[in-house]
């Protein structure tokens, strides 16, 4: 099967966290990334109810919008004790100015209002689409489960980062440098952060 990008990709977000995850994820395959934001894309409305229909109306406005094939991603943060939320909402519980500290002081409070008791179970969805000019579009999705903790710890990583301990391990997301979350071994094995894990299952269909 032909690889699916040649030349330029442009990365459908205006997020600079999530655009340099997703560029350094790209480096290693000569791929040339530009952001939505640098050709004065708009952000479309997240009218989806899943990760993935999100991720493909964003990667299919870029697309078009650009003439160039397009990548997004739309992930978040899933509490069990809380069903679920704040799900598909994720950044939009941070308000429009993105405040991830006041999101994350609001979880604890929401849990607390359920009675919730540690250890708070919750996984990180990544959902990915490949979107071309002509419409054509393939998804992929990845997960990392683990528990919540407060207070946060660390200051690497954005959003939900400090949070977040993955199983098996004894630091957060807010506490691992980009290289030891997003990494995609060598040996074929599963990367750690969701959103390597759905990276992987792109790059194999789509870069290889």
């Amino acid at each position: 099967m032909p690889r699916l990008i040649e030349g330029r990709l442009v990365i459908a977000t205006h997020n600079p966290g999530k655009l340099w995850e997703i560029a350094a994820l790209l480096k290693p395959y000569g791929v040339e990334a530009v952001s939505a934001g640098d050709l004065g894309l708009p952000e479309p409305e997240e009218t989806g109810d899943t990760f993935i229909a999100n991720a493909e109306l964003k990667a299919l406005a870029s697309a078009k919008g650009s003439g160039l094939p397009a990548i997004a991603d739309d992930s978040g943060l899933c509490v069990d004790a809380l069903d679920g939320a704040p799900g598909i909402y994720s950044a939009r519980y941070a308000g429009e100015g993105r405040d991830f500290a006041a999101a994350m002081q609001k979880l604890e409070k929401e849990l607390a209002a359920k009675g919730a008791k540690p250890p708070f179970r919750a996984h990180f969805v990544s959902a990915i689409s490949l979107a071309q000019p002509d419409g054509a579009v393939r998804s992929f999705e990845g997960k990392v489960f683990g528990t919540l903790i407060f207070p946060p710890r660390g200051g690497l990583g954005f959003g939900y980062d400090p949070i977040f301990l993955p199983d098996g391990h004894d630091k957060t997301f807010g506490e691992m440098w980009a290289v030891e979350k997003h990494s995609i071994p060598d040996d074929g094995s599963e990367a750690l952060s969701h959103r390597a894990r759905a990276f992987q299952a792109f790059a194999k269909a789509c870069l290889a």
